[in-house]
């Protein structure tokens, strides 16, 4: 009985552990990812065309953006359930 509760705990703190890293992946990553679309297309001011009403741009920067953080959330859920799962056997 006392393995099942240790085996738990460790659960709790790996997810809790995990959750918080992926927290900081995600918000990195959202921090980061415009700015270096924005390196990427030099020739192109984002910012400036979707001010003019360009949705072309607007789409395709959300877009690439949006999917690149869906990307880095779905490896931190991945850990955190990782964790999990080596912390209960």
């Amino acid at each position: 009985m006392t393995t099942t509760i240790y085996n738990i705990g460790w659960a709790m703190v790996f997810s809790l552990v995990g959750g918080l890293v992926g927290m900081a992946m995600v918000i990195a990553s959202t921090l980061i990812l415009p700015g270096l679309i924005d390196r990427m297309t030099p020739n192109i001011d984002e910012q400036k065309e979707i001010a003019r009403g360009n949705a072309a741009v607007g789409e395709y920067f959300g877009r690439v953006v949006a999917a690149a953080i869906l990307g880095v959330s779905i490896v931190a859920a991945a850990a955190v359930l990782g964790g999990t799962i080596a912390a209960l056997h």
